[in-house]
């Protein structure tokens, strides 16, 4: 996995988003799970992150989604971990704990276990927040990523970096 992290592509992303955070004056977290911190470390690599990076959230377990984010554990039950209800909870909650404009969150199957019926490995939940002057917005999308863990790994990791360039660009995320 330490290759993800050296990847040219990457950091030209996160260079790309840090441009645009600073140029707009804002601050991001994420709340990650399946990732495990992968985006933070990334977005964290590049220094003079501190400008624009405020907090990375590992809730990797169903109780530190609840503990660290506040979502409820009744909503996991009735969803799952991986659902877009505990995305955007996820992401929500990463902006209601931290200081920052935006949050991206991300839960999902990375396998090569975990898959249930209807929730097949690579089935990954991506849930983003963001201030819009008093009023909080959010949304979620999914994709199902073919590969070994590290490709659904990495394949998140793209995904959300290209979601918080986007709304850190202040252009649509789809």
């Amino acid at each position: 996995m330490a290759l993800l992290l050296h990847d040219d592509d990457l950091a030209q992303r996160v260079e790309a988003l840090a441009d645009a955070l600073r140029a707009r004056g804002l601050r991001i977290t994420t709340a990650e799970s399946c990732t495990g911190g992968l985006i933070a470390a990334l977005c964290t690599s590049l220094a003079g992150s501190s400008d624009w990076f405020e907090r990375g959230f590992v809730t990797y377990s169903n109780a530190a989604k609840t503990e660290a984010l506040g979502v409820d554990a009744a909503l996991i039950a009735e969803h799952g971990a991986v659902s877009e209800a505990v995305a955007l909870a996820m992401a929500r909650g990463a902006l209601a704990h931290s200081a920052a404009d935006l949050a991206l969150a991300v839960t999902g199957i990375a396998g090569p276990g975990g898959a249930t019926p209807g929730k097949p490995v690579g089935l990954v939940w991506l849930g983003w927040a963001w201030r819009d002057g008093t009023e909080l917005k959010a949304d979620a999308e999914h994709q199902v990523w073919p590969g070994d863990r590290t490709a659904v790994r990495s394949a998140t990791v793209q995904w959300g970096l290209d979601r918080l360039l986007a709304l850190a660009a202040g252009r649509s995320t789809r």
